[in-house]
């Protein structure tokens, strides 16, 4: 399974046509306590760069975008109980949304793992 990351702190990863999105450990440790986590309903179409949901913590709101063209097909529904997930688990089981990939070509400008922990070692 490939693992890509945007410049907004999403990590998307793929297997075969379908994607799994969350937020990196890095963007919950700048949250802090999540308490609430909106997600998208299945069957919607998500644009890249786009708001795809919203996570909400003590500290602030803030939107979470899509990395790539796709359909939402599957929201976790474990966050809906226990959006703490998103700190504790933040890219393994507090993942967001599943989708299809419409353009596998779009992954081409995300960053792989290496990359990422740069991008992050310069904030």
């Amino acid at each position: 399974m490939a693992r890509y990351f945007t410049e907004e702190h999403e990590w998307i990863d793929l297997e075969g046509d379908t994607a799994t999105v969350g937020i990196t450990d890095f963007a919950q440790e700048q949250l802090g306590d999540i308490v609430f986590v909106e997600l998208p309903e299945s069957g919607t179409m998500l644009e890249k760069g786009k708001d795809a949901a919203v996570v909400e913590s003590v500290k602030a709101a803030s939107d979470v975008y899509a990395p790539i063209n796709g359909e939402v097909t599957e929201a976790n529904a474990a966050l809906e109980d226990d959006p703490a997930l998103v700190n504790t688990s933040p890219e393994e089981d507090g993942w967001f949304f599943r989708m299809t990939v419409s353009d596998k070509s779009q992954l081409e400008g995300l960053m792989d793992a290496k990359a990422y922990k740069s991008f992050c070692d310069e904030l």
